[in-house]
Order: C-alpha cells, then structure tokens, then sequence
C-alpha cells in the first residue's frame, strides 16, 4: 500500500470532539461529515486539504469517544493516511473498520512538518519525507489489513469474501 500527499500536522490529545464536533452527529452522511472535519482547531482544514494528504499528529490520537464519525470525517475529507506518535485503541480499531490507513512512529511525527511531500510505502513499512530527503521505518500492515483497507473496510470486505 502506497500513499503519497502533503502533511497537515496537529499535536498530542486531539479528541474526536475536534475531529468532528459531536453539533454534527445528526446526520450519517459522510459528505457533511467530512465538510466540518477539524473545524474547532483548524478553520481551513476543509480548505486546504486534497486527496491522498496524510495527517500526521502526536500521541493519543482521536480519544474520546467511541463513535466512527471520526475517521469517517478524515477518510472522506481526502487524507489517505494517519501518522501519529499513539492513538487512541477504539479509534484505532475504528480506522481500520472504516478503510482509514494508519499507523504510529515516532521519528516520522518528528521529521515531517506542515506542508511537507510525505510518500508512504506500507506494504514494507517505510515512510518518506520527500520535502527533507528522510526516511523512516515503521511496521509494515499485515496483509489482513491491507485488504480491509483497499476493499475500503471491513464490511466490504467481507462482503467480497476477503476476511471471514
């Protein structure tokens, strides 16, 4: 699994309340959801994030709640990938469930900066900064997970006879 975009980085304990503030846990529709994604602490999130970016924070990421609004707001508003430090375990599992790739190290969170080109090999567990020429290792996805992730969840995967 590849992924290739520009970081948007936050630092430690961002909350799922952040992430998608619980006034706009009436609707299900992934589209709206994504349209106020970080908007109590980054108002230009929605502005300035294309598809493929990768999101890169510090420890305890999405805690909180257990609700997958969360990664459904970051998946939908285009981020490909998740770097952090830590993150929460349900919003972790949640990711996954969803088709959200996500993964913790440490050196990438302290060698990539906003803006940076980061580029993501997976499948050999190797992270990229192409802005500064750095790389970094972190743990390849099992292969369990890279299906659960390129069939776009666990629920199509299933479906599809992947993961049983």
């Amino acid at each position: 699994m590849k992924f290739n975009g520009k970081a948007i980085k936050y630092g430690d304990n961002v909350d799922t309340d952040v992430i998608i503030p619980a006034r706009y846990l009436n609707t299900s529709d992934h589209k709206e959801l994504a349209s106020h994604c970080m908007e109590d602490i980054d108002k230009d999130f929605t502005k300035k994030v294309e598809a493929g970016d990768v999101m890169v924070a510090g420890y305890n990421f999405g805690c909180g709640s257990s609700r997958e609004h969360a990664p459904i707001a970051i998946k939908t508003s285009g981020i490909s990938l998740v770097i952090a430090r830590s993150f929460a375990r349900i919003f972790y599992r949640n990711s996954i469930n969803i088709g959200l790739a996500i993964v913790e190290c440490d050196e990438a969170v302290d060698g990539i900066s906003e803006g940076d080109k980061v580029e993501a090999d997976l499948d050999n567990g190797v992270i990229y900064n192409r802005t500064t020429g750095k790389s970094f290792k972190t743990q390849p996805f099992p292969e369990f997970i890279q299906k659960i992730i390129a069939n776009g969840g666990l629920v199509q995967s299933i479906r599809k006879g992947e993961i049983v």
